[in-house]
Order: structure tokens, then sequence, then C-alpha cells
């Protein structure tokens, strides 16, 4: 059975929060298979009020869907937060944990952004001021909730809830499922799924405000595959900026990888790119 998170009194099953004193975050449970909960790290600036209208963006962890952690994006979240805006981490289900596949990480990605903006009222956002944004696996999940459609969906989601972000915070997303090297990973039936749930194949001039990073060393998420995704939204009108990093390898972006430049440069781009959106402030 599938259950959809809410907060206590808002007519869902769910809506346990906690906020330990040392995390900075409330974790809400957006969603519910069977005795999986899936949880959302809500992080919420210091000045946050319930009747806030604040630009939001849901972040979701890498690691092939096999993997990984939403303590990925924490410091991501930490630093919107501060700047004003209610970031938030998903729990996805991921293959070593719940035997699942990556059709199933994608449907709970759209119902983690529907659940932000049914209860957008009482996170303090605003939904039509809501991203989405994620690394590699993660990556995809952001990309393929503003591309797929809903034929791909929960059978517990409410449809009439949009999945779609508003912009898209993409760092070396795999926007190609549709390759030679993702065919060799996976059984030939969960391969053949991933045409539905691929991105670049279903990219429309609808696609919200973008912006990728990616390493050109890349050799997990060739280059080549975000090169062919901006270029192919750019003809159907869409704006998307693609911001190559010479010679980074995979998850170059990542706090505390290197000398830590590439993160502060990524994050500061990142910034740049809401302040362009109205979302956040320039400093």
């Amino acid at each position: 059975m599938i259950l959809v998170g809410g907060f206590p009194g808002g007519g869902h099953a769910q809506g346990r929060e906690k906020k330990p004193e040392d995390t900075g975050y409330e974790t809400r449970v957006y969603k519910t298979i069977g005795e999986v909960e899936l949880n959302l790290r809500v992080y919420q600036p210091e000045d946050w009020m319930p009747d806030d209208r604040r630009p939001a963006v849901v972040f979701f962890f890498g690691g092939g869907w096999r993997g990984g952690s939403p303590d990925q994006f924490h410091p991501h979240c930490e630093h919107l937060a501060k700047k004003g805006m209610v970031a938030m981490a998903a729990e996805y289900r991921i293959k070593n944990l719940h035997d699942s596949t990556p059709t199933q990480s994608t449907m709970d990605a759209k119902s983690a952004m529907r659940w932000v903006r049914e209860n957008a009222g009482k996170l303090g956002i605003d939904p039509n001021r809501l991203a989405a944004g994620g690394g590699s696996a993660g990556g995809h999940l952001a990309a393929a909730t503003a591309t797929i459609g809903d034929a791909i969906s929960e059978d517990g989601d409410d449809l009439s809830v949009s999945a779609v972000p508003n912009a898209l915070i993409l760092f070396n997303p795999a926007v190609n499922l549709q390759l030679p090297r993702i065919e060799e990973k996976f059984p030939a039936d969960i391969y053949r799924s991933l045409a539905a749930i691929s991105p670049l194949q279903h990219l429309g001039a609808d696609l919200p405000p973008t912006i990728i990073f990616h390493g050109t060393a890349d050799e997990a998420v060739p280059f080549q595959t975000v090169v062919d995704f901006s270029t192919k939204a750019r003809e159907l009108g869409a704006e998307v900026e693609l911001v190559a990093y010479d010679d980074r390898p995979h998850g170059f972006f990542n706090y505390g990888r290197g000398d830590g430049k590439d993160y502060a440069d990524t994050v500061a781009k990142m910034d740049t790119f809401l302040v362009e959106l109205g979302w956040i402030k320039a400093e």
C-alpha cells in the first residue's frame, strides 16, 4: 500500500517530524510504500514563517540509483536556507536498500515534488517557484520530473498536482539513459524500461530554466550527453546554461572534494542563476 505523507491535521496518514538540534533540518515523511517510509529533509531560513511564500528547491542525491544519501546536498541546503530559500533533500528508493529500479526512483522523485506543492501553504513556499536539483542519478531524477510527463507516476499520486519544477539545477546529470554503457549495467528488461524515463528523449520547449554543471573528463556520465541535451533544448526554445569544467571528473562539485574550489564555484554560479530568476538577492 502506498500513502502520501502530510502534516498533522492536513488530512494525510503521515506527517511525523523531528528537528534534532544538531541537524538544522526537519524531517517529513512524504511517502510510504509498504513498510518503507521516504523522508524529506526541510531546511528553513532563520526568519521563516509558515505563511511565507518563499522560493524552494528539492535536491536528489546521486549513486547510480543504487546507493547514496541526502547527506550529499546537506551543504547546498544549508547554504540556500541562509539565502532565504526553503531547501529540501529527498530520500528515494534505491537498489541497495529496496531492491528497486530507476523507474521506481523516478516515481518517488515525482511524488516528492507533488508532496511539496501540495503542502506549500504549510511549508511557507511559493508553489510556482519550486526548483528540482540533483547530481548524477539524482540529476537524472530532477531532469525527469521536468520532462517525462505523468505516464510514469505512482498509483497513489494526485496527478492534478504538478510534479514539474519551475527551474532545474543539475550537477553532472544522467540525462540520456539510452547508451551502451548504461545497457551494460542493467538486465535487458530494466534497460528497455529506461527509455520511458530518459530526459533527452522527452525534451520539450516547456523545459524550465536550467543550469548544468559538468566536468569534461567525466567518465561516468560523458560530457557529450549534456552537450546533446543542451543543444536539443535550445533548438526547442528552452533556456539552458551549460557550465563546463575542464578536465574535471565525475562528482567534482561535491563539498569536501579536492581543495573545495569547485564546490565554491558551482555554488556561486548556482546563486547567480537564482538571482537572475529573482528568487534570491544578490550579495
